[in-house]
C-alpha cells in the first residue's frame, strides 16, 4: 500500500494489519528503499543556508508552513496537545523533542505545533526524494543524516549550531514510521540519538501521539490524536557521556510507553510473525 493511502479515509479493515518479523520492519518504503538504492546528498549541501536570501525565504516559508499546521493538526486529526505549559521551565535554552514515529504527515507538522519556537528535525536522505515537498523539507527546517565523513561532520556541526542558537531539534528514535501504532519500539541504534543532548548539555522531552475514536463520521473510521509532552529530563553531570545516553534513552522510553498506555483506539493492527 502506498504512503498516501495509508493515511486517507475508509480503508478496510482487512488492509490495516502488518505482519512484522522486527520492530526495524519497515512498512511504508520509498522507490528508492525498494530498490535498496543508497540516497546520499546532493553535492556541495548546505546545512546552514549562508545566502541570507535564502534564509529569509526559509523563514516565510517555516511560518507558512506552521500556519498550515495548526488547521491541519487540530482540523483534519482534530489533534489536542497536551502538556505544553511545561516548556516554561526551558525557557532561554535550546532543547530537543524525542518522538514516537507513527505519522509521516502528522510527524512533520505536530513538533512544530507542540514547540514553542523553530524546530529542526533530523531526516533520512531518503526524504528529499519525495516528490512535491522532498526538496523543501530542509527550507522548513529538515537535517538530513549525512552519508560521508565530511557530511557527518557538517551535519553535527550544524545540529549543534541550532541548538547553541536555541532552537529545538526534533528527533524519531524509532526510527521508521509505523502508521497508527499505539505501541512504542526499541530505539534501533540504543542511546546513540542522544549524544546531542548530552554532548550539548541540553534538556530533553518527549511528545507522544496517541489514537482515539472521532464522535463524527466526516472521517470514516480514522481516528483523532492526542498529544502528550513530558519532561524536561536532564543529563546527570555526575555519569559519563555514554551512562547519560543510556539514562536519557530510558527516560525517554519509559515516558513514552507510558503515555502509549493513553491509546484507547486500535485502527491499525500489527502482530508478529
Amino acid at each position: 500500500m502506498a504512503k498516501a493511502e495509508l493515511f486517507q479515509k475508509d480503508i478496510p479493515k482487512s488492509e490495516r494489519v502488518f505482519y512484522y518479523t522486527s520492530e526495524e520492519d519497515d512498512p511504508i518504503k520509498t522507490d528508492e528503499q525498494e530498490k535498496k538504492i543508497e540516497v546520499g546528498l546532493p553535492d556541495g549541501y548546505e546545512f546552514i543556508p549562508r545566502n541570507p536570501f535564502v534564509r529569509l525565504y526559509s523563514a516565510f516559508l517555516f511560518r507558512m508552513f506552521w500556519i498550515f499546521g495548526q488547521w491541519y493538526e487540530k482540523q483534519y486529526w482534530q489533534a489536542r496537545f497536551i502538556g505544553r505549559e511545561k516548556l516554561k521551565e526551558v525557557k532561554g535554552k535550546g532543547y530537543l523533542i524525542y518522538a514516537n514515529h507513527t505519522n509521516p504527515f502528522h510527524d512533520v507538522f505536530g513538533p512544530a505545533i507542540m514547540a514553542d519556537r523553530r524546530i529542526f528535525t533530523i531526516i533520512s536522505p531518503v526524504n528529499l526524494k519525495i516528490p512535491g515537498i522532498g526538496k523543501f523539507l530542509p527550507m522548513i527546517g529538515g537535517l538530513p543524516l549525512g552519508k560521508t565523513r565530511n557530511e557527518k561532520l557538517a551535519f553535527n556541526n550544524a545540529v549543534d549550531k541550532r541548538l547553541a542558537q536555541k532552537k529545538v531539534l526534533v528527533i524519531y528514535p524509532e526510527a521508521h514510521v509505523w502508521p497508527y501504532a499505539t505501541t512504542i519500539r526499541k530505539f534501533p541504534a540504543g542511546g546513540r540519538s542522544f549524544k546531542y543532548a548530552v554532548r550539548n548539555d541540553l534538556p530533553i522531552f518527549t511528545m507522544t501521539t496517541t489514537y482515539h475514536k472521532r464522535k463524527d463520521k466526516k472521517h470514516g473510521d480514522l481516528p483523532r490524536m492526542d498529544v502528550y509532552l513530558d519532561g524536561p529530563f536532564y543529563p546527570n553531570v555526575k555519569l559519563s557521556a555514554e551512562e547519560n545516553q543510556e539514562l536519557l534513552a530510558k527516560q525517554a522510553y519509559d515516558s513514552m510507553v507510558k503515555y502509549s498506555k493513553k491509546n484507547t483506539y486500535e485502527y491499525f493492527k500489527y502482530i508478529k510473525k
